[in-house]
């Protein structure tokens, strides 16, 4: 996909209106909603973090990812967690999705667009005192759907390396 010319204000607003809006479901556990909002052909991957020496040629492992999702999986994990076994999420977690820094870019395509922005979640647990926090930067295309928008494809990078949590069962 090539990134080309900085689309007009209204469409940059609408872009960063609908990343918030789901963030906001996600934060309000409305994962159906959520859901609503992805495409059909949905990728959703993060790659890991690696610690390398020095001017090494990469810090993402080319090959090895943390999610690396389609619709179905996702639809997966969303009806685990209406369960009673997604034990990764008993309690379930109370998150704050913070969504900053949006820059939309066209594409090559007329119906789609490339948002960056950098994402802090906040994460708790039950009684624990001590929350998670996690730093990342994100790569979402989003497309036109009549009058809306999909997104169609999320790339994430976490800015650590080691999680400081027992288990990432959270949607970011």
């Amino acid at each position: 996909m090539t990134v080309t010319a900085t689309p007009d204000d209204t469409t940059c607003t609408a872009i960063t209106q609908f990343l918030y809006r789901e963030a906001l479901a996600l934060d309000e556990r409305r994962f159906n909603d959520w859901l609503a909002m992805l495409a059909p052909d949905i990728r959703y991957e993060m790659p890991v973090r690696v610690t390398r020496e020095g001017l090494a040629d990469w810090e993402l492992a080319p090959t090895s990812r943390i999610f690396d999702e389609d619709r179905q999986t996702l639809e997966v994990r969303v009806r685990r967690l209406e369960t009673d076994f997604a034990w990764a999420e008993q309690p379930p977690s109370r998150t704050r999705h913070f969504v900053t820094n949006v820059l939309v870019d066209h594409t090559d395509r007329p119906d789609e667009y490339l948002a960056h922005s950098n994402l802090l979640v906040y994460r708790s647990r039950g009684s624990d005192p001590d929350p998670s926090l996690y730093s990342l930067f994100r790569k979402d295309t989003v497309r036109r759907n009549g009058s809306g928008w999909l997104l169609s494809r999320r790339w994430a990078a976490l800015d650590q390396a080691v999680v400081n949590a027992h288990n990432l069962s959270v949607f970011i």
